[in-house]
């Protein structure tokens, strides 16, 4: 394991009292744009400190009768720290934890700032064994490496978030990651394919042809498939039912970033144009394979 992280003081009761100021300030403003958007005749709610309307962006996990919604920017990082934990192999819990710490740490974003020295989607510091500021950037090596720490901690699957949070990360406040456990596994269930259909995006139209290449690397680096690519559509052969769908949801999740118009796992499928839902597919196919379809520009 890394060297641990210090815990960080509590700050002093005048920091408290400042930064509780700032909130209030803050939720006002939370309203006030709230309420004109409501004046504007636009349905408006808040998601991860973004104003999300009808029109915006918003990528949303179901599963186990729970509804998770972040920015695709983000559900593409949890896709990320999901499929590292199914290519190792770890149980369904690990990738819990995974996407559960990261939102406490950086709300599910790859920061390039933090409390001192740390920096990336798990807040790790270079000064403390975690790697360079570049590798951590690097979700994946981040990902990697919090799981690498967390497999190390003798009956991590059994423990209490909290107590595993300050194992792996020395967090000061290690109760507010059980804040996020609820999420973490809505988000794991949907993203690991347990969850079929699961996972749905809704997205603007791409602005220019999809980053094959770029899609079939992340595919063997995040998820362990490889992928035969023609005619502008990647197909995936998994292991199993549940593993295409958890492929499914990945590529549902990081749509955005490769340039995805449609994903279908078997007879079902989700499109760009329609995100909001899965439905059937016109052409079905075996149902351990997925077939990505990608903007041709």
């Amino acid at each position: 394991m890394p060297p641990r992280r210090p815990a960080a003081d509590r700050p002093p009761l005048a920091e408290e009292r400042a930064v509780s100021r700032a909130r209030v300030r803050r939720n006002r403003a939370l309203v006030a744009s709230v309420a004109v958007l409501g004046l504007l005749g636009g349905a408006a709610w808040w998601v991860r400190d973004k104003v999300i309307t009808p029109w915006s962006e918003s990528c949303e996990a179901t599963a186990l009768e729970q509804d998770v919604s972040f920015t695709p920017e983000q559900m593409h990082n949890a896709a990320t720290i999901v499929q590292v934990a199914e290519r190792r192999g770890l149980p369904a819990r690990a990738g819990s934890i995974g996407v559960a710490t990261a939102i406490q740490e950086s709300k599910l974003r790859n920061i390039t700032y933090g409390d001192r020295d740390s920096v990336g989607l798990f807040q790790q510091r270079p000064s403390q064994g975690w790697g360079t500021v570049e590798q951590i950037l690097d979700p994946r090596y981040s990902t990697n490496a919090f799981y690498d720490a967390l497999v190390k901690v003798d009956g991590w699957q059994d423990m209490r978030i909290t107590e595993i949070a300050q194992e792996v990360q020395r967090s000061a406040y290690p109760e507010a990651y059980a804040d996020h456990e609820h999420e973490g596994r809505t988000i794991a269930s949907a993203i690991s394919g347990h969850s079929p259909e699961g996972l749905v995006c809704r997205l603007d139209p791409p602005t220019g042809a999809g980053d094959r290449e770029r899609l079939v690397e992340s595919l063997r680096t995040e998820t362990g498939y490889r992928a035969d690519t023609g005619d502008g559509v990647v197909v995936v052969r998994a292991s199993q039912e549940r593993r295409a769908w958890g492929v499914g949801a990945w590529a549902v999740a990081t749509a955005k970033g490769h340039g995805v118009t449609s994903v279908q796992v078997g007879d079902r499928m989700w499109t760009r144009e329609d995100g909001s839902s899965w439905s059937a597919a016109p052409d079905p196919v075996d149902a351990s394979t997925v077939r990505i379809t990608l903007a041709d520009g």
